[in-house]
């Protein structure tokens, strides 16, 4: 049975807290969900800002090879014909192929949010729709807060549904908007709705109880043929039903028909680049993330690699992620050997330098370094010990200046100048930097700039996330800390570690760690080609 998916994004995603799209970051958003092979993209509100607007104008002129563009909005006002609300004429005007015409189908909100008639309300769906389909739109109606209109009145929940239905709605989609629907109610009463109606059903689930995938997933199994939701599950509070999520299950685990193989292969780095377009993290997300087949445990990793069922509940590959063997104190040589060999090819499980590798691992580890959340490092560290570091660059000597902005006991904020002397070769190069952002910002700066020189592809790198780690909260102000960054260059991304009493010192080493792992990586795309 084919699914069809309306991806929103871009319109309720963007309701998000930490959210905000430039225009660019739409369009490249909506160039991704039609590779993923996304049936409809729910561009956003024409009528609500100038922002989509113009966002709309933008999209006239796009080729896409498989979704189609909605715009959304509401129902006419109260007491307004559909053919003078201006906002239903913007939503009309906008160019999309479909409109998402949203109206209450809970009485409560009738009265007290429209306070309006229940039979106003009706009138309402039924004008908004009957006008859009005239004018050549196809319409998915979403019924706002239909599963507590339903629990509440169950026969005018459904006549909301009817009459979207019977003035020619494509689609009637039954939103959970609150979130706090059970998946075994959402069955229950979406089959009941499925039955009310001769159109398409569609779901539409929020996570404020945690259960949005999983609503969203008996939905379909009690007869909706269109599922919405966003990509990494962002959105308002709590967050949308996360559609990667979604997509994966529903056609891995229940066998329906949604996007193409190839299409499910590009699942992991499209949910990747949407999560670093709008700057979240997807950590421990299930499928796509890269913790989603990691493993630490030794025997967990014997096991994983003698027969993959064993620890993995889907091949990896089939959503374009890859397995992960985490390197730790509870780790052993099953772990370690894949990493060696990508280093070292000639390397087997009999060789000495394993166990020089462990040890090394473990002592590191014991003084604070975290390797599993830090892959990049620890390759770094296996190449030390095997003999196959690459020096490209050595910071000769670094200067950190720190001074308040003005006289004023309550400002927090700093003023950070970094100098950095590095060697390459028989070279050297002396760089300042400044930074309102701390003394971290101004080192990363000042390095950074240094060394472009030299390997003009530094330019490319910038960090993503930092994150420090107090280790011994006992010591106080002189406890050891840790210090993971995350570099990208825009097509990779990696982690590094440093260990220190002294923050600075800690990220200075990670900071050099992340871009010499860079440049490792450079000489080996360079050699392949």
């Amino acid at each position: 049975m084919k699914i069809k998916v309306l991806d929103t994004t871009l319109r309720d995603g963007a309701q998000s807290e930490a959210v905000s799209f430039s225009i660019p970051d739409k369009l490249k958003i909506v160039r991704l969900l039609d590779e993923l092979g996304v049936d409809i993209i729910e561009a956003g509100n024409p009528f609500s800002n100038v922002k989509d607007r113009e966002f709309f104008r933008e999209l006239a002129g796009l080729k896409l090879a498989h979704a189609k563009i909605a715009a959304f909005g509401s129902t006419r006002r109260v007491g307004v014909r559909a053919e003078d609300d201006a906002a239903l004429e913007t939503l009309l005007a906008a160019g999309a192929e479909y409109v998402s015409v949203f109206g209450k189908a809970w009485d409560l909100h009738v009265s007290e949010v429209l306070a309006t008639t229940l039979e106003e309300n009706l009138a309402m769906i039924s004008d908004t729709v009957s006008l859009a389909v005239r004018r050549g739109k196809r319409v998915i109606f979403d019924a706002e807060h239909f599963f507590d209109g339903y629990k509440n009145n169950p026969a005018y929940a459904l006549s909301v549904i009817r009459a979207a239905d019977e003035a020619g709605a494509e689609v009637v989609c039954l939103c959970d908007t609150n979130g706090g629907t059970f998946p075994d109610e959402i069955f229950d009463i979406t089959k009941a709705a499925v039955a009310a109606v001769r159109c398409e059903v569609g779901i539409h689930t929020h996570n404020d109880s945690g259960m949005a995938v999983g609503s969203a997933v008996m939905g379909v199994a009690a007869g909706a043929a269109h599922v919405q939701g966003t990509l990494n599950g962002i959105g308002e509070r709590c967050g949308n039903a996360n559609l990667g999520t979604i997509i994966a299950n529903l056609q891995l685990k229940k066998g329906y028909d949604i996007i193409s193989p190839e299409q499910m292969e590009r699942l992991s780095p499209i949910c990747r680049e949407v999560a670093e377009i709008t700057n979240i993290s997807i950590g421990g997300m299930p499928y796509v993330s890269k913790n989603a087949f990691a493993h630490k445990g030794g025997m967990h990793i014997d096991a994983v690699l003698k027969e993959p069922r064993t620890f993995e509940h889907i091949d990896p590959a089939v959503v374009g992620n890859e397995r992960k063997l985490l390197v730790s104190e509870v780790a052993g040589k099953s772990a370690l050997l894949p990493l060696l060999r990508k280093i070292d090819p000639s390397i087997d499980r009999g060789s000495p330098k394993i166990k020089e590798i462990l040890a090394r691992m473990k002592e590191l580890e014991y003084n604070g370094y975290q390797f599993e959340a830090a892959e990049a490092s620890l390759e770094l560290e296996v190449r030390r010990v095997l003999g196959m570091e690459s020096r490209f660059f050595d910071i000769e000597r670094f200067r950190i200046m720190m001074e308040q902005d003005n006289l004023s006991p309550d400002s927090m904020t700093g003023y950070s100048t970094a100098f950095t002397k590095v060697r390459v070769g028989e070279e050297h190069e002396v760089t300042a930097a400044e930074s309102l952002y701390g003394p971290v910002n101004a080192i990363d700066k000042a390095l950074r700039r240094a060394l472009e020189r030299f390997y003009p592809s530094i330019g490319r790198l910038r960090l993503v996330d930092y994150k420090v780690r107090v280790l011994d909260s006992a010591a106080a102000t002189g406890a050891r800390v840790r210090v993971l960054v995350e570099s990208t260059d825009g097509v990779e991304s990696w982690t590094t570690v440093g260990v220190s009493t002294d923050v600075i010192m800690a990220s200075k080493k990670a900071l050099e760690d992340s871009i010499e792992y860079k440049l490792i990586r450079d000489g080996e795309k360079q050699k392949s080609i």
